[in-house]
């Protein structure tokens, strides 16, 4: 049957079911098994006194001190006394969210909802037990700005997205940024913010990739540390995501990875397995995807015998919306939070818990540790939220981690603008410039300083021609300029249409111009995958638009800059020669606009560094032969169908399955071990000053190994650098990549002439690799050899170590 047609009679066949549906009682239906929401109703009375004059909470109402209301005892104590006051079924009630009303921003205000929030842990309202709210949240908080009959207004900060934060390689400036998304929170009254997002940029075309840090895994574990650290500094937690191998949107419910052990050891589970053992976050959320068959939610495996018993996690874990297909399966694996929680799912376990089929002890062990939770919340701790966060200290906070990571592609005496120049500014995404992804990692912010904004901020100047055209374009493309929601965006995350400028355009605007900047744009997010055509490529407008450009300013002996504001890698390699400068801005949040005007203007020295390879080709990537290459994009009348036809895609390659056969071979590994020249390496950025590296030394102490050296600003711009250490073993008899980062530091800000002394550790047990043979980690005794640098092709120290 034609695709066209069979795609039609399916739409129709769902159409017409939906209105059986509700004709014949369907809001019921969901009422009683999807749509519940329960919020807390239970009266509690503060300021009680025990005999000895402890002012608390009497939460069950029964005029004294129970242990859980004692906050003076320990949070064990407090869970152990809540387990022997609940009854099973309200133990198996916790295990599930509050339903879909919740995910949808159905609360009640008046009983401590927030709109916006995606979901909560149900309230124990006989034992004056809270809800506690979840919120998305990898880019900033993602709740509902305006609220009916209210005037005040509820704005988030949007921060930075995930990949210019990674391309900062500062622990210490992310950790800040953690904090002041953590005091958001706090502020708004949200318990535990939906995020870091650490999975591994496989591929350049996951949709996902800009939540994400970086195509290694020691980059992302420690920066997704500094920023769990810093949120849960604030008494709010984390939920860190999507635990694990949650790499492409296509089909992401039910895709299964096919991976050898050794690859999920040394890649996919390295970053999370850093994050737990630096950080500890209060959660992780389990990915939609199988991993050889099994769904993650489900698996004992990963979620018990590798996260607890190998890791020690001490958090719960939660299902990603609708995740996984078994409650009781979910339960038993160590999976303890159903999200957002159905009512089928209740009564599932409900049934298992009375057939014996859930042990009293897996429900125990799961309850325990979401009541954990609820004890170390804020809002058990009676802690009054002010609606009024410090949004314009946020704002400097986002100026500031924006700016710090941009980074330089190339600088051919262009850059810092000089002076107050006038700027032929051009291209769409100059005047409409990109704050971040779509979906979850969306924010209702009140404000995004685009590019043209920001210049003008810096005392620069726009040419009136440049302007003219761009308003002139949007007059006429009044609807694809609309402001879009959350959803609208996800479902479309494509941009307005690029201005088509004539040569006779470009040459009026370089007349009356000192000097052209170009801005390249490029958007995607949650549920579906990025393309090659028009989207990893540059479009033909884009290309001629850039080639135009340059012939015509550069004929008058002016400089042209392009400014990079994107989501995820794009191709470089075929136009790179033609601007003087490339500057990768990233999306900044909503102060991207000013922070590249501080970088352009030389009011910031740029020092980030690429958290992932640009390469030549996009099928220079290994994992480019097993990635879905079409694009797919959230559905959501094929989700319905789906919902009533199962579909048979199990053997859809790319789709039902995902076959990683590059194994550890992921960005940098494999172009290094196959020698292939890239774009612009892992770890690259220039600055506008110079550095020189000395005095370089390593040793071994225990089980650390050190290396210490000195950075020195030998340019004449005050600025920062970025230290790299990776390991290499040239004679292995194993199967490994040429060279592997282990460690990274980023000096303080340095003025010209003045130096620092850099220490950088890492574990000998780092250099270990996953022997399948075995099934454990093994170190390969001999030589190893201890590099550093400024990116994975730049390490001009080295030393060698023997490890025996």
């Amino acid at each position: 049957m034609n695709k066209g047609i069979k795609y039609f009679l399916y739409v129709l066949i769902g159409i017409v079911l939906l209105v059986i549906l509700i004709g014949l009682g369907g809001f019921l239906y969901l009422r009683a098994n999807i749509f519940s929401f329960e919020t807390e109703k239970n009266p509690i009375h503060i300021d009680q006194l025990d005999d000895n004059g402890y002012t608390y909470y009497d939460r069950n109402n029964n005029g004294q001190l129970d242990v859980y209301e004692d906050s003076r005892r320990s949070t064990e104590d407090r869970v152990a006394d809540l387990l022997s006051q609940m009854t099973t079924e309200e133990k198996i009630h916790i295990l599930k969210g509050s339903g879909l009303a919740s995910a949808i921003g159905m609360v009640n205000e008046d009983e401590g909802g927030i709109p916006g929030v995606v979901g909560t842990i149900v309230p124990t309202a006989r034992l004056g037990l809270p809800a506690i709210n979840l919120s998305d949240g990898p880019a900033g908080l993602r709740i509902e700005s305006h609220r009916e009959n209210d005037e005040s207004t509820y704005f988030c900060t949007a921060f930075p997205i995930g990949s210019l934060l990674s391309s900062t390689w500062n622990k210490e400036l992310v950790n800040q940024v953690g904090y002041a998304m953590g005091t958001e929170a706090k502020e708004y009254g949200i318990d535990v913010i939906l995020g870091p997002g650490a999975n591994i940029h496989r591929h350049p075309l996951c949709g996902r990739n800009f939540e994400y840090y970086s195509e290694d895994p020691v980059l992302t574990g420690d920066i997704g540390a500094a920023m769990v650290n810093g949120i849960e500094s604030n008494g709010i937690g984390t939920a860190v995501k999507h635990f694990v191998a949650n790499n492409q949107e296509t089909n992401r419910n039910r895709n299964s990875v096919e991976v050898s052990e050794r690859a999920m050891r040394e890649i996919y589970l390295k970053g999370f397995e850093r994050i737990v053992k630096q950080s500890q976050p209060w959660s992780l959320m389990s990915s939609y995807n199988k991993v050889n068959g099994t769904y993650v939610p489900e698996s004992h495996y990963y979620l018990t015998e590798v996260l607890r018993d190998e890791w020690g996690f001490e958090g719960l874990v939660m299902t990603d919306w609708f995740g996984g297909d078994n409650a009781k399966a979910m339960i038993k694996a160590g999976n303890d939070l159903l999200e957002p929680g159905t009512n089928n799912q209740w009564k599932a376990l409900k049934k298992a818990a009375k057939n014996e089929d859930l042990s009293s002890a897996d429900i125990d062990k799961s309850a325990a540790r979401i009541l954990k939770m609820i004890i170390e919340s804020k809002k058990m701790q009676g802690y009054e939220y002010s609606n009024q966060p410090d949004l314009k200290a946020h704002a400097m906070i986002t100026r500031q981690s924006a700016s710090e990571g941009l980074v330089l592609l190339k600088n051919e005496a262009a850059l810092p603008i000089a002076g107050t120049p006038t700027v032929g500014l051009i291209g769409m995404s100059s005047f409409n410039f990109i704050a971040g992804g779509t979906g979850s990692g969306d924010v209702n912010e009140k404000y995004i300083i685009s590019l043209d904004q920001g210049i003008t901020n810096v005392g620069l100047k726009i040419n009136e021609e440049a302007q003219s055209i761009f308003d002139r374009h949007k007059e006429a493309h009044k609807e694809e300029f609309k402001q879009k929601d959350a959803i609208q965006t996800m479902l479309n995350p494509n941009q307005p249409p690029e201005i088509s400028y004539t040569p006779e355009q470009i040459e009026n605007i370089s007349k009356g111009s000192d000097l052209a900047i170009i801005t390249i744009g490029r958007n995607s997010g949650e549920g579906g995958d990025r393309v090659e055509q028009d989207d990893f490529l540059l479009t033909a407008t884009e290309q001629e638009l850039i080639k135009q450009t340059c012939e015509i300013f550069h004929r008058q002996d002016k400089k042209v800059i392009v400014v990079l504001n994107i989501g995820g890698v794009i191709e470089t390699a075929s136009w790179r020669d033609l601007p003087d400068a490339i500057l990768l801005a990233w999306q900044g949040g909503q102060e991207g606009g000013n922070a590249v005007a501080d970088v352009l203007t030389g009011r910031v020295n740029p020092s980030g560094k690429l958290p992932m390879t640009f390469p030549i080709h996009l099928n220079d990537h290994a994992s480019n032969a097993n990635f879905p290459l079409d694009g797919s994009k959230m559905d959501p009348i094929q989700m319905l169908i789906d919902q009533i036809i199962e579909p048979n895609d199990a053997d859809i390659k790319n789709v039902g399955y995902t076959d990683y056969a590059e194994g550890i071979y992921v960005g940098y590994r494999h172009f290094d071990k196959q020698h292939m020249t890239v774009s612009y390496p892992f770890g690259y950025g220039l600055s506008y000053s110079e550095f020189a590296l000395s005095d370089y030394t390593v040793k071994i102490t225990d089980d650390t190994i050190s290396v210490q050296l000195i950075v020195s600003n030998t340019g004449k711009v005050v600025g920062k650098e970025v230290v790299q250490v990776y390991s290499a073993m040239p004679e292995s008899k194993i199967d490994r990549p040429i060279n592997e980062l282990r460690s990274f530091e980023k000096t303080k800000l340095l003025a010209p002439g003045e130096s620092q002394q850099l220490k950088l550790t890492f574990l000998k047990s780092d250099l270990a690799y996953w022997d399948e043979q075995k099934d454990s980690w093994v170190i390969e005794p001999g030589q190893y050899l201890i590099k550093a640098g400024r990116s994975s092709r730049d390490l001009e120290m080295s030393d060698t170590i023997s490890i025996l």
